[in-house]
């Protein structure tokens, strides 16, 4: 199990490249299947999360072609015939629950495993499964399995409220309605970028799709869907950890490119808050830390609030910061396991309910350290990074599942880390 070495303290100078975002590729990966033919994705990264994913697509009789190097993925449905996804593909990752919209929407029936993912967290998929039975799906749950079948092979359409706003849930309604044989409406509908992208290629291959970036979006259905050639966002998220790992050294000048800023929200405005100076240029983001780190606390909500896949990063970040700040997670109330691990470097945090409670600045010290879901293994590096001496985090499979070439990006700009095959 491959580890990280690291030493610190290291600033960030120089220019690293956004790689395509992982969240937004994996509802595309999924639309794909709804086309009659084979369609075309750029911009895919290289992560273990898209071949696992490519795995799944691939046992339905889909063909599918990654090509690494020029980040390119081709899927072609055109001889998809087994509808469902076994337990031992979808157990590894949560996403891979988009095989029931996707399969529904292409056959009229899907027989998907109940997922898995992360440690942390219940993220129930009941909000999924009402969903689909209001839209006109015949569902039934059996030894893991989630069974649904649309009566007249097409869902007849209908109205569903998302309480509360789920991407996941939004995707997967989305994916099973747009060639349902009605008008099916989603209200309470997730408004992050990851969604609107995937109404724009849903659209672009023939889909009658409004109101997408809005709280509801209304769905007529079609008969059928064209392949097209269709290019994934950059990872806003991706793009968010590497400005709090510039603003955390004094000495850090990044410059992060093949980026875009809208997709933030409202994350900027916080950011600046830190005293951080940050200047936008089209695609490009330049970071120039602050001498001092003002304490800024946040709290999460859904988009274009602050992230949750964002709040660990922050919380490292704090520890660095002059005074004490709380942040707060309302989206995913126990994301909080990368706290003992930031204490064993030398933070002063606490965890209060659902709030980490931070009191800096405090200088921290190398140390072994273990992450447990990809976020918090990103903002253990982070933390490592600005200890002083040598850090170990394990465990760094996590990372790999959702940040692409973590370490050479990082290397290339000043960091000093090494992987440690074990």
């Amino acid at each position: 199990m491959d580890k990280f070495v690291i030493n610190g303290p290291t600033p960030l100078n120089g220019t690293i490249r956004i790689s395509g975002s992982k969240n937004a590729a994996l509802p595309l990966m999924a639309a794909a299947l709804l086309a009659d033919g084979e369609t075309k994705l750029d911009n895919i990264p290289v992560l273990h999360d898209i071949s696992t994913f490519n795995n799944v697509i691939r046992v339905t009789g889909t063909k599918v072609l990654y090509e690494k190097e020029t980040h390119s993925l081709r899927i072609d449905p055109s001889n998809l015939y087994y509808a469902k996804s076994p337990y031992e593909l979808v157990r590894k990752m949560r996403a891979s629950f988009y095989m029931l919209g996707a399969l529904l929407g292409k056959t009229g029936e899907a027989t998907v495993s109940l997922p898995g993912g992360c440690a942390w967290g219940p993220r129930p998929v009941d909000l999924h499964i009402e969903g689909l039975k209001a839209f006109g799906a015949n569902i039934t749950l059996e030894k893991g399995y989630v069974h649904a079948v649309a009566p007249n092979g097409r869902l007849e359409g209908g109205k569903f409220t998302l309480n509360p706003s789920s991407v996941g849930a939004t995707v997967n309604l989305l994916l099973a309605a747009v060639k349902s044989s009605g008008t099916c409406i989603i209200s309470g509908a997730a408004k992050e970028p990851d969604v609107v992208q995937l109404c724009n290629m849903l659209t672009q291959m023939g889909a009658q799709i409004e109101g997408a970036g809005t709280s509801e979006l209304r769905i007529t259905g079609v008969e059928k869907l064209q392949p097209v050639t269709f290019a994934n966002a950059s990872d806003r998220i991706e793009t968010g950890t590497f400005m709090i790992a510039a603003a955390m050294h004094p000495e850090s000048d990044l410059t992060l490119t093949n980026c875009n800023s809208n997709d933030l929200g409202l994350f900027t405005d916080w950011f600046k808050k830190t005293g951080t100076e940050v200047e936008f240029n089209d695609t490009e983001i330049n970071v120039k830390a602050p001498d001092v780190i003002k304490p800024i606390s946040i709290i999460t909500e859904i988009y274009p609030g602050f992230p949750t896949d964002l709040q660990a990063q922050w919380a490292t970040m704090m520890t660095q910061a002059h005074g004490e700040t709380v942040v707060t997670d309302t989206i995913y109330t126990d994301r909080f396991s990368y706290v003992p691990e930031l204490r064993r470097l030398g933070a002063d945090i606490r965890i209060r309910n659902n709030s980490a409670v931070i009191k800096g600045k405090t200088p921290l010290t190398g140390a072994s350290i273990m992450s447990t879901d990809l976020r918090a293994s990103v903002s253990l590096v982070m933390a490592a990074m600005i200890s002083g001496g040598e850090s170990e985090v394990l465990r760094v499979y996590h990372l790999d599942r959702g940040y692409e070439t973590l370490e050479d990006k990082l290397n290339a700009a000043g960091a000093n880390i090494l992987r440690v095959v074990e």
